[in-house]
């Protein structure tokens, strides 16, 4: 992780505007097709949201405004973003984890199972990892959302927010909206359509 030089950053006056703000999240919500990357998680018994999850998670690391978070009105950059995603228990409570992010599927998705188990054997709300170097993320699979609104503390916030929604069938393809919500300190709408382009490049190439 390093510093951003504010003051040499091309964006410095729209930060300095819009960390002014109580809440400067902004959201957009879109459809990503997922029929590829659902068909291939089918095909290896995968699990789906682990296969679009470690999809999404590389596509967000290739996006370095993704990687920006306020500290102290400074703007850290972190080297790697992980993923904290909110893991249903049977009893219907969730749990937050963090995950830790590799550009391997099946290492990515071991780490996923170890903070389910973890989660599923706690009562615990947080877990024992809790750094910013991460997105939060909740999956909805009861409801296809065409927008979602995200809680924000209004403590300087930076931590982007993606909620995914139920996959719809339309003929032979299958979709999935997903919601991102982003400090408009440090991420503008140019970022976010980046994100959904290069998250539906690699949602793709699964075969």
């Amino acid at each position: 992780m390093h510093y951003l030089d504010i003051a040499t950053w091309n964006r410095k006056q729209h930060f300095n505007f819009f960390n002014t703000f109580a809440d400067p999240y902004f959201s957009v919500a879109s459809a990503v097709d997922v029929t590829s990357a659902y068909a291939f998680a089918k095909k290896n018994e995968k699990s789906f949201f682990a296969v679009y999850l470690h999809a999404c998670m590389t596509a967000i690391n290739t996006i370095e405004n993704f990687k920006y978070r306020i500290e102290e009105d400074k703007v850290v950059v972190y080297d790697t973003i992980n993923v904290s995603p909110t893991i249903l228990r049977p009893d219907k409570t969730f749990g937050f984890s963090f995950v830790h992010y590799n550009k391997e599927l099946q290492v990515f998705e071991n780490n996923l199972q170890k903070e389910k188990e973890r989660v599923f054997n706690s009562d615990s709300l947080f877990p024992p990892q809790n750094s910013l170097d991460c997105i939060y993320c909740s999956a909805l699979p009861w409801v296809n959302f065409t927008g979602h609104k995200e809680p924000v503390n209004g403590n300087k916030e930076s931590v982007p927010k993606l909620a995914f929604a139920k996959v719809e069938k339309n003929n032979s393809k299958l979709s999935m909206q997903v919601s991102v919500s982003v400090n408009h300190a440090l991420v503008d709408g140019y970022h976010v359509g980046l994100f959904f382009k290069e998250f539906q490049k690699i949602l793709n190439q699964y075969k």
